[in-house]
């Protein structure tokens, strides 16, 4: 578990965008750990975690393509049902807020990775390490 930059990536909602977002970034041998896409209309919002950040922002930059950066929580989390709810449910309890999270495990997999967005990330990290509710990243 660490803190970890997100990329948010605004990008036309049209098919092969994201094709070439994907290509760019793996032509820069720049891996994706994590990505979700909110689409509207006009537009797409890609959120992403990336092996390389800075090199990441760099290339869309160049590119014209608007970045905002967020820092979110990166989990290594247990595949087991009830590992979310008791997360969840601590950071409740100290009054954080999960303002969207969004993960991906494959079923016969024993660890998932989960991306938290909350209000406070500094605290969130320490009352999760504190707890020992998930394991921190190696």
């Amino acid at each position: 578990m660490d803190i970890v930059t997100q990329l948010a990536v605004f990008l036309a909602n049209k098919p092969g965008t994201l094709g070439e977002v994907c290509d760019a970034l793996a032509r820069a041998n720049i891996n994706i750990y994590a990505l979700t896409i909110s689409d509207s209309v006009d537009h797409a919002v890609v959120r992403m975690v990336v092996s390389d950040t800075r090199r990441a922002l760099h290339l869309f930059e160049e590119r014209g393509v608007l970045v905002v950066e967020n820092e979110v929580i990166m989990v290594d989390n247990t595949n087991k049902p009830g590992g979310l709810a008791k997360l969840a449910a601590k950071l409740a309890d100290h009054k954080i807020n999960i303002e969207y999270a969004y993960l991906a495990t494959s079923p016969s997999s024993k660890k998932g990775l989960l991306i938290l967005r909350v209000n406070n990330v500094k605290k969130a990290l320490q009352i999760l390490t504190a707890t020992n509710l998930v394991p921190p990243l190696p």
